[in-house]
């Protein structure tokens, strides 16, 4: 009984210590130096340009609970790593095709990624199961949509929240028109992908740690399926996360296995119908 209360103890301790940490990172996160005078106070810092909104000069660090990053944020629109490449991929996917005649879908719609694809495409739509002000609240396993309703489906950092992922991915396989194109991004941060035996509320909720074998799982669904890497465009838009995985395990992230180096590129699967 005494080990059990123990234990139990143990675990609260664990709990509030994750939650405080937590509460700071979002807070620190929050804080924003007004552009002109982060400029100066970063003068002698590396530069970059943002592809978004086309920000050039350095970018801002980042403290999330896998580590401290470097580089990540562009200051001025706040985009990170990821979405700096998503939108470089993007572009690319749709050159040569007429996004006036596109009609898009957009899961867990990021705020500053809103205006560039309602210009973008002809009919965007946005799509969640819990986030306020989208168009369809919709769980992404089992859409409501008719067969080829759209020619773009964007679902970033999605999939590793999912449990079922597979029914996800055949639902949007489903919902595309012939020669439609998804972007399903998933944080690719081990060899192989790691299963955990239930969500990781201190990890955004993730049921998984997706390996760069995650990607074959859309090969099931797709007939032609494209991995864009950090190293596919410019240094100068700053596409790497810097961050020192080999610290991994932690108790935030408890199942993550530690990988060397401390710049790892980011991945961007296209997927055809």
């Amino acid at each position: 009984m005494k080990n059990t209360a123990a234990l139990a103890g143990k675990w609260r301790t664990r709990s509030q210590v994750l939650k405080g940490i937590q509460l700071f990172r979002r807070i620190k996160n929050k804080i924003r130096t007004p552009v002109p005078l982060f400029r100066i106070l970063h003068r002698n810092e590396e530069r970059f340009e943002c592809p978004i909104c086309g920000y050039e000069g350095p970018f801002a660090n980042f403290s999330s609970f896998a580590g401290f990053r470097k580089y990540a944020i562009c200051p001025l629109c706040d985009g990170l790593e990821r979405h700096r490449l998503q939108y470089l991929v993007v572009r690319d996917a749709v050159r040569g095709l007429n996004g006036q005649e596109m009609k898009m879908l957009h899961f867990a719609p990021e705020k500053f990624f809103r205006g560039v694809f309602s210009r973008q495409f002809a009919k965007y739509e946005t799509a969640d199961l819990f986030m306020e002000g989208v168009d369809h609240k919709v769980d992404i396993r089992a859409l409501p949509f008719e067969d080829g309703t759209y020619d773009f489906v964007f679902a970033s950092h999605v999939l590793e929240h999912i449990r079922e992922d597979r029914k996800a991915i055949k639902e949007i396989r489903r919902v595309l028109r012939p020669n439609g194109i998804a972007l399903l991004p998933v944080p690719i941060i081990c060899e192989k992908t790691i299963e955990y035996p239930e969500a990781n509320p201190y990890e955004a909720g993730h049921v998984r740690a997706p390996g760069v074998d995650y990607f074959e799982r859309y090969k099931e669904y797709f007939g032609r399926v494209e991995v864009r890497a950090s190293d596919s465009f410019p240094q100068k838009y700053q596409l790497f996360v810097y961050e020192d995985r080999s610290r991994w395990p932690t108790l935030e992230c408890p199942l993550r296995l530690p990988m060397s180096g401390t710049k790892h590129a980011d991945f961007v699967p296209v997927c055809y119908a």
